[in-house]
C-alpha cells in the first residue's frame, strides 16, 4: 500500500512539474516574443530585405539621435547612445516588426524641459572647466544627461508599474483623432523648437505655457538678426530632401535601392563646411566634437525622481501612446497582432535599462517606422542591423560629424517630421463622418500647441470621455422584435396538463382549444443593445415601460369576421360558421414580457436595480416579466438585489424556453378554469 502511494504520489509530481515547466514555457513565449519568431526567421527571403532596411535605418537613427539630443538639452553623442540600446530592448522584448524604437522628438522636448529647469544653461560658466573624467566632456554635459537619464528611468519605471496593473485595456480610450492631434501639435512644436537653428539665430530657451507663441513674438522681434548663410542653407537642404523623398516615393516600385538623401546631404554639407570653414568665416553653429566610445554604466541620479515627476508621466503617456498607434498601425498592416500590455513592458525597459547608459527617453517614431515599409523590412533583424552600423558610428564615424552644420541637421528633423504635419489632412476626413470628432482633434491640436503634448493628450482623453457620457444614456437601449420572425412555434399537448387538471373534462373541447393559436401579440420580445450601467439605466426604464404601454394599448381584440376565419381554418371538422358564436379571449390573459438579455454584456448596480424596478413595475401592471439568456452573474446579482423568491420562475436559458413556459402557464389556467366549469 505504501508503494502504491509513493508511485501515485510520484506521479501526481510529475504532472505537477510538467505543468509548471509548461507554464514557464508559454510565459517565456508571451514575454520575450523574441523567442517566438527567431527560430522560424527564413534566411533566405528575409535576410536581404532586413539588411537593407537596417542600413537605410542607421542612417536615420544617426542624424535623429543628434538631432533629438540636441532637442532634449545634452550632448549630440548621447543621442547615439539612444539610437542603439533601446532598439536592442525593443527587439527582444516588442511586438511591433516594423516599430523602430529609438530617440523621439516629443519624448525630447518633455525631458528638455525638465533639463533646462533643473541645470540651466546660466549654471554653464561655472562647470565648463570642469572635466567630468567621462568621455572628456564637463560636468555641466554630465549633469544634463543625468537629469535626461531621470526622466527616461521614472518614465520607464511608470510603463512597467501600468504593465503590472494591466493598464493596456485603457487604451480604447484613445481614440484616433486624439492620438492624430496630439502627435501633430507635437510635431508643431518639434518645427517650432529648430527655427532657431533654420535661422541662425541666438534664442534663449522658452517653454511652459503659450510659449509656442512667445518663441515666434522673439524671432519677429528680433528679425534682422537672422543669418543669411543659415537661412540658405535651410531652405537648400529643405528642398532637396523634399524633392529627392518624393522622386523615391514615386519610384520605389521601379528601383530597388532608394537613394538615403539624409546620409548624403550630411555628407556633403560636412564636407563642404570642412572646405570653407564656414564655422569661422560665417559664423555657422556646427555639432562640434563628438567624443567615441562607450562609457561603463552609471545609475541615474535618483535624487531628482520627485522634481522631475511631471516630465516622466509625459514620456511615459506620450510615448507609448505614439509607439502603440505606429505599432498596430503595422500589426494591421501586415496581419499580424499586438498586445497592448506587453507593449508597455517593452517601452519600459526600453526606457529604463538604457537609462543606466546615458540615453535620453525614447520611443518609436513615425519617419522610420515609414522607412522600414518603404524598404522592406520583415523583422526586427532590420533594427538589430541598424544597431550595429550604429555602434560603428559611435566607435569610428562620429568624430567626422564635427562640421555638420546645426542648420542642415534641423532641415533634417523638419522633413523627417513631414509624416505627422500631414495629418492636417484628416480634418475634412473627420468633418465628414462625425463632427464632434472634427471638435475634439481641433481642441487637442490648439490645447497642445498652447500648453504641452501630455496636457493636450489629457484633455483629448477627458473630451472623449466627456463624449461618451453625453452620447451613451442617449443611445437606443432596447429593440421590440417582431413575434412572426421567431422561428419558434408552441405546440401544447394534452399530457401537458397535469392528470387532476385533465379529469373530468371534455377532452374534444379541450384539443379545439389547444389547436386553435393563441394571440402571439400577447408576447413582447425585447431585446437589450447596449451594456445596462448608470449612464443609461435611467432611459432604459422609460423606453421599457413606454413599450409595453404602447403596446398594451394597441393590442384590440380581433374582428368578428377574422376570428370566424381563424375557427374556419383551424378547426375544419366543427360546425361553426359565421353566424355562429365566436370566442372571446379569456378576461384574465396577461400579457408577458422577455426580455432577451444576450446584448447586456456587463451591468453596474443601478442597472441591476433597474431591471428589478422593470420586473416590479410590470408585476403591478398584470404583466409577466420573464429574462432570456441570462448569465450567471445577472441572475445572481438580480435575485439579490431584489429579494426574490428562489421558485420565482423569471429566469430562462433561451428565448424559446422562455415561450415555452409562457404557453404552458396559459393553457395551464385554461385547464384550471375547465376543471372549475
Amino acid at each position: 500500500m505504501t508503494g502504491a502511494k509513493r508511485k501515485k504520489n510520484s506521479v501526481v509530481w510529475r504532472k505537477i512539474n510538467s505543468f509548471h515547466c509548461a507554464d514557464i514555457k508559454q510565459w517565456c513565449l508571451r514575454r520575450l516574443p523574441i523567442l517566438e519568431w527567431a527560430p522560424c526567421y527564413n534566411l533566405k527571403e528575409n535576410l536581404i530585405p532586413d539588411t537593407v532596411s537596417g542600413i537605410m535605418l542607421a542612417v536615420q537613427q544617426v542624424t535623429q539621435g543628434l538631432a533629438f539630443a540636441i532637442l532634449s538639452s545634452v550632448h549630440p553623442v548621447f543621442g547615439l547612445y539612444g539610437s542603439l540600446f533601446p532598439a536592442i530592448i525593443y527587439a527582444i522584448f516588442g511586438m511591433g516588426r516594423h516599430v523602430a524604437t529609438g530617440t523621439f522628438a516629443l519624448t525630447s522636448l518633455i525631458s528638455a524641459n525638465a533639463v533646462e529647469r533643473l541645470v540651466p544653461q546660466a549654471s554653464q560658466n561655472f562647470t565648463t572647466y570642469s572635466n567630468s573624467g567621462v568621455l572628456g566632456l564637463s560636468d555641466f554635459e554630465m549633469q544634463r544627461i543625468g537629469v535626461a537619464a531621470a526622466v527616461s528611468f521614472l518614465g520607464g519605471i511608470i510603463q512597467i508599474a501600468m504593465f503590472v496593473l494591466q493598464l493596456g485595456s485603457a487604451t480604447f480610450l484613445l481614440t484616433e483623432p486624439v492620438i492624430s492631434a496630439m502627435t501633430t501639435g507635437a510635431a508643431t512644436h518639434v518645427v517650432t523648437s529648430q527655427v532657431k537653428y533654420l535661422l541662425g539665430m541666438k534664442m534663449p530657451y522658452i517653454s511652459g505655457p503659450l510659449g509656442f507663441f512667445y518663441i515666434y513674438a522673439y524671432v519677429f522681434e528680433n528679425i534682422k538678426s537672422v543669418q543669411l548663410e543659415a537661412l540658405l542653407l535651410s531652405l537648400l537642404s529643405i528642398v532637396v530632401l523634399v524633392l529627392v523623398k518624393e522622386l523615391n516615393e514615386q519610384f520605389k516600385r521601379k528601383i530597388k535601392v532608394v537613394l538615403p538623401v539624409d546620409l548624403v546631404l550630411i555628407i556633403a554639407a560636412s564636407f563642404a563646411c570642412y572646405c570653407a570653414n564656414m564655422e569661422y568665416t560665417y559664423g555657422l553653429d556646427v555639432v562640434g566634437h563628438i567624443p567615441d566610445g562607450i562609457p561603463s554604466p552609471r545609475a541615474p541620479p535618483m535624487n531628482i525622481l520627485s522634481e522631475v515627476v511631471t516630465e516622466a508621466f509625459g514620456v511615459a503617456l506620450v510615448g507609448y501612446v505614439a509607439s502603440l498607434a505606429l505599432a498596430q498601425g503595422s500589426a494591421k498592416k501586415f496581419k499580424y497582432s499586438v498586445d497592448d500590455n506587453q507593449e508597455f513592458l517593452a517601452h519600459g525597459l526600453s526606457n529604463v535599462i538604457p537609462s543606466f547608459f546615458f540615453c535620453i527617453p525614447s520611443a518609436a517614431a513615425m519617419g522610420r517606422t515609414a522607412g522600414l515599409y518603404s524598404t522592406g523590412s520583415k523583422t526586427q533583424v532590420a533594427c538589430l542591423i541598424s544597431c550595429i552600423l550604429v555602434l560603428i558610428v559611435i566607435y569610428a564615424v562620429g568624430p567626422l560629424l564635427y562640421w555638420l552644420p546645426m542648420c542642415v541637421l534641423a532641415s533634417v528633423i523638419v522633413v523627417g517630421l513631414k509624416g505627422m504635419l500631414i495629418q492636417f489632412r484628416d480634418l475634412k476626413k473627420y468633418w465628414n463622418v462625425d463632427k464632434i470628432d472634427w471638435g475634439i482633434w481641433v481642441s487637442t491640436y490648439i490645447f497642445t500647441i498652447c500648453f504641452a503634448a501630455n496636457v493636450g493628450l489629457l484633455f483629448g482623453v477627458v473630451c472623449t470621455i466627456a463624449v461618451v457620457i453625453v452620447r451613451f444614456p442617449r443611445a437606443k437601449t432596447l429593440s421590440l422584435k417582431n413575434m412572426k420572425e421567431l422561428e419558434y412555434k408552441v405546440k401544447t399537448e394534452v399530457e401537458g396538463c397535469e392528470s387532476s387538471q385533465v379529469e373530468g373534462m371534455n377532452t374534444d373541447f379541450l384539443m379545439k382549444e389547444i389547436d386553435s393559436k393563441e394571440n402571439l401579440q400577447q408576447v413582447k420580445f425585447i431585446s437589450i443593445n447596449n451594456p445596462l450601467v448608470f449612464l443609461n439605466a435611467k432611459k432604459f426604464h422609460a423606453d421599457l415601460m413606454n413599450t409595453i404601454q404602447k403596446d398594451n394599448a394597441n393590442n384590440q381584440p380581433p374582428d368578428d369576421i377574422n376570428k370566424c376565419e381563424q375557427n374556419m381554418l383551424l378547426n375544419l371538422t366543427s360546425n361553426g360558421t359565421c353566424n355562429g358564436e365566436t370566442p372571446q379571449p379569456y378576461p384574465n390573459e396577461k400579457c408577458s414580457v422577455i426580455l432577451d438579455c444576450t446584448g447586456l454584456t456587463f451591468f453596474d448596480y443601478t442597472g441591476v436595480s433597474t431591471l428589478v424596478q422593470a420586473y416590479t413595475d410590470c408585476k403591478s401592471q398584470n404583466v409577466d416579466f420573464l429574462l432570456a439568456n441570462c448569465t450567471a452573474s445577472l441572475k445572481k446579482a438580480v435575485q439579490y438585489c431584489g429579494h426574490l423568491e428562489s421558485d420565482k420562475h423569471i429566469f430562462f436559458e433561451s428565448v424559446s424556453a422562455a415561450i415555452g413556459a409562457i404557453h404552458l402557464n396559459k393553457n395551464l389556467s385554461k385547464c384550471s378554469d375547465h376543471s372549475e366549469v
